[in-house]
């Protein structure tokens, strides 16, 4: 069982709590940019396998190519992916998709406007709070090299990524 989610992550800083001497608020530089790096992602309920996809933008064809990997990635077995409401999920190109692949792979949509039933939350939550959160990145390329490594220590650890998945379990 798969969960599928996207998330976009700015190159401008985002402030979260920190430890400062009091009277000294920590200050952060910007771009003054606003590019942002989006990425979709899937977790595998039971064995915390993530998988994710740097993509320009978010449409039915960057989408079919995530599903695309994703089948390839688990092929022969069969997929249950469970995501959410985004309008490109519902596109008729996706949907057709889905029809012919049927034998290897099933969907299932969440409620509308409930991203607390997917587990894949918690993950991009991980990933911004150790990754990206009171940092400053001059260019896109420094943003996508500490996501990289953030995607990278979450895929070792599995253990930790099985707390996030338990209240799915």
């Amino acid at each position: 069982m798969l969960f599928e989610d996207e998330a976009s992550f700015r190159q401008d800083p985002t402030l979260h709590q920190t430890w400062a001497r009091q009277g000294c608020q920590p200050q952060i530089p910007t771009t003054g940019q606003r590019n942002t790096l989006k990425i979709f992602g899937t977790i595998e309920l039971y064995c915390a396998r993530f998988l994710y996809h740097f993509q320009k933008v978010f449409n039915a064809d960057t989408y079919l190519d995530y599903l695309e990997r994703t089948l390839r990635s688990y092929f022969p077995r069969k997929i249950y992916l469970i995501q959410d409401n985004a309008s490109y999920h519902k596109d008729k190109i996706v949907w057709a998709w889905f029809s012919e692949h049927r034998k290897y792979m099933e969907v299932f949509n969440l409620p509308a406007y409930s991203p607390q039933l997917n587990a894949l939350e918690r993950i991009w939550h991980h990933a911004r709070l150790h990754g990206t959160h009171n940092r400053y990145f001059a260019t896109q390329d420094e943003l996508r090299s500490a996501l990289t490594s953030t995607f990278r220590s979450i895929q070792r650890n599995s253990e930790q990524v099985q707390g996030y998945l338990r209240p799915y379990q």
